[in-house]
């Protein structure tokens, strides 16, 4: 669809309204004819009007939005406050030409809930939050449950912090296989085993300078996280250097908890699990995404259901505290039956912890690239809208959720969890309520000022072979860190 921006440029909240509704539409901002969307911002004596029009197979529809924001003296409220009445005003000249809702409304952020926490925050009741994102967003029911719990559990996630604490995450980026689903940069070790030495040299490297940054600044490890990739590719061996380093050069006394992703089944051996518990490590996932053997050679998978339920017995033996297990709605070869069956099956294994995502059509998979069939909007909402009622019934709350960009109707990932349960990593990023160190292949460190409401990334490069031949890369990174830290606990 052709994208014509007036008054304003942006670009990346109406691109997220059109996906909400056109999701086979990508945007353009040349050429002429149908379909076109034109978007405009007017300033008034006292108010700021957005008006969108939309032309599509002939029909024209028209939607518009305004606020007073002469009177928000906060630039990033004003910012706020215009992107919100843009993408109003585009949902509803897009939701009279559909005839159609989307379940997040006029949402199209990543992060709901923090809206919802922001809400809260400043004295709104969850009744009153609840009617906002009714009358003003028109988010469905379930949607306005699911982000109000969210929200609830980051505000007490948030009472627990202090300024100086951030968390450490370490990404390694290789895998047994690419999954077909997959846009990440993960190396299949069949074919970069000869680098895992050398990068895990230089991710060594990369820990102890970083761990003296740290120090300098006075910082707080709140929460360790190890992702990938699947970190359990490397060699029980190799785990308990890497853990070992980073032991050595970080103070982990303050951790709330220590999660290592183990993901997928056919890497994970008892020996690799005992290394982990042995370093403190009280939480793995174990990712399955489907119990479906179809579905699991559909999306790449060298592993069976039956592996999964071996893996998982092992697990059992060996003691993690927290276990997390993940499942996409909507993998190609799937159906609802398939995925309620799923649902089932990893419940019955009694971890506390349970991830259900939507798939997201992402531009570099190979479902995206080759085109292949995955199940439709409509089988999608019925898998979610089983997963819903019937995990609640199992005695598991939403604690976390996040969206994505090209994912499937719309809809939503939520982190589920029984009571004491909770990821507080997945709360700390999704949330933003405070920085990320990242370390390691791919890795995006994220800086954040809540007092100065400012947020900086630096992102290490993606490919092992390029993290391992540029370490300028990795010290740039540093050098950035250090002096945003430095600048905002001197100006206390």
């Amino acid at each position: 669809m052709r994208l014509i921006l007036i008054g304003h440029d942006c670009r990346y909240a109406i691109e997220q309204s059109l996906l909400a509704f056109f999701p086979q539409e990508r945007p353009v901002y040349e050429g002429e004819g149908e379909p076109w969307a034109q978007v405009k911002l007017m300033e008034g004596p006292r108010y700021h009007t957005a008006v969108t029009t939309i032309a599509m197979d002939g029909r024209r529809t028209r939607g518009s939005a305004r606020a007073e924001l002469k009177a928000i003296a906060d630039p990033y409220e004003r910012e706020r406050e215009q992107q919100k009445i843009l993408k109003l005003s585009f949902f509803k000249a897009a939701s009279a030409l559909t005839g159609t809702v989307p379940p997040w409304g006029a949402l199209t952020g990543i992060r709901p809930a923090k809206l919802a926490a922001r809400f809260l925050s400043q004295g709104h009741s969850r009744r009153e939050t609840d009617r906002i994102l009714r009358d003003t967003y028109f988010v469905s029911p379930v949607r306005r449950r699911l982000c109000l719990d969210a929200a609830e559990t980051a505000l007490r996630a948030d009472a627990d912090l202090e300024e100086r604490d951030i968390s450490l995450y370490v990404g390694i980026p290789f895998c047994p296989t690419r999954c077909a689903y997959c846009s990440f940069v993960s190396n299949s070790v069949e074919k970069s085993f000869h680098l895992v030495e050398p990068f895990l040299e230089t991710l060594g490297r990369e820990i102890a300078s970083a761990g003296e940054l740290v120090e300098r600044l006075g910082l707080r490890i709140k929460s360790f996280y190890m992702g990938g990739g699947t970190p359990t590719t490397l060699s029980a061996g190799q785990m308990d250097r890497l853990l070992g380093q980073l032991e050595d050069h970080f103070d982990l006394s303050h951790l709330v908890e220590r999660t290592v992703e183990a993901g997928r089944p056919d890497t994970i051996t008892r020996e690799k699990l005992e290394v982990l518990r042995a370093h403190g490590v009280d939480r793995i996932s174990v990712n399955p995404q489907t119990m479906e053997d179809h579905v699991l050679r559909a999306i790449g998978r060298r592993h069976t259901a039956a592996d999964i339920e071996a893996t998982m017995e092992i697990v059992a033996a060996v003691g993690f505290p927290h276990v997390n297990m993940d499942l996409i709605a909507g993998l190609p070869e799937d159906t609802a039956e398939g995925f309620q069956r799923s649902l089932r099956r990893v419940m019955d294994f009694g971890t506390d912890n349970l991830t259900i995502h939507t798939l997201s059509l992402k531009k570099g998979s190979r479902i995206t690239l080759e085109g292949t069939r995955s199940p439709s909007v409509e089988e999608v909402a019925a898998m979610l809208d089983y997963a819903d009622p019937t995990l609640r019934a199992a005695g598991f709350s939403p604690y976390y959720l996040y969206r994505q960009k090209y994912q499937s109707g719309s809809f939503e990932n939520v982190g589920w969890c029984r009571v004491g349960g909770e990821g507080w990593y997945n709360i700390y990023i999704m949330e933003e309520l405070h920085g990320i160190l990242s370390l390691g292949g791919g890795g995006s460190t994220k800086m954040v000022d809540r007092r100065a409401d400012r947020i900086e990334r630096a992102f290490n490069l993606k490919y092992p072979l390029e993290y391992i031949q540029r370490p300028e890369k990795i010290a740039e990174n540093q050098q950035a860190f250090f002096a945003f830290y430095d600048t905002m606990l001197k100006g206390k």
